[in-house]
This record gives C-alpha cells, structure tokens and sequence, in this order.
C-alpha cells in the first residue's frame, strides 16, 4: 500500500469499519466450530458490522442530535465488539496473534469514534 493509500484509508471510516467487518468474518471462518465459538462468532459479527452501519446511518443523520446519538452508539458497538475478540482469545488462544491484530484496530477505531463523539457535545 502507498502512502497516499493510507491516508485515504485513515480517513475514510465507511471503507475501514466495513473492511474491519471482512476481516473478522474472514478470522470466523477460520475458527473452529463448537457451542462456544458458535456464540461467540455470532455475537462478534453482529457488533462488528453493527459498528460500520451505525457509523453510515451517523453521516446520514437528520439532525446534530442525531448524528451525536448514532456517533455514539457506533463507539459502544466498537467497545463490544473488542469486548468479544478478547473472549474469543480465552476460547481460541492459538489464533490470539490474528485476533490481536482485530483488537488493535477495533481500538484505535473507538478512540476515532470517542473523540468524534467528544468534539460533537
């Protein structure tokens, strides 16, 4: 990836929560399938592709009041959705280095989403 790629990508949170999504349906697919995991999966795509449509339905948002309220629920779908990578590596240690490299990003986008939220109070 070049530069000018990157700062695209840094900037353009629809494309980078939707490619979080990918990625952790591509880590699921990956995983082992038992009762466990079978939870833990579904409630894991769930929050990860909750956090890029709540992020889209913010840009669309008929009012500031509005944009502030899905702003916000977009950074607790983040906030969950590290809540349940961090379970999955309880329950799969052998793939924590690939569910580490989910819970980076699944940071740095909360700290996107809280400092978006902060800046719009």
């Amino acid at each position: 990836m070049n530069q000018s790629s990157k700062t695209k990508h840094s900037f353009d949170l629809e494309g980078r929560t939707a490619e979080f999504a990918k990625n952790v349906i591509r880590l699921c697919k990956q995983l082992p399938k038992n009762v466990i995991n079978n939870e833990l999966i579904g409630q894991l795509i769930d929050s990860s592709g909750s956090m890029g449509a709540n992020y889209r339905e913010a840009n669309d948002a008929l009012s500031r009041k509005d944009f502030k309220y899905r702003i916000k629920i977009t950074r607790k779908e983040t906030k969950e959705t590290h809540y349940w990578l961090e379970l999955l590596i309880e329950a799969n240690p052998e793939f924590k280095g690939k569910i580490d490299i989910l819970l980076t990003e699944a940071l740095e986008l909360k700290k996107i989403f809280s400092s978006i939220a902060d800046k719009s109070s």
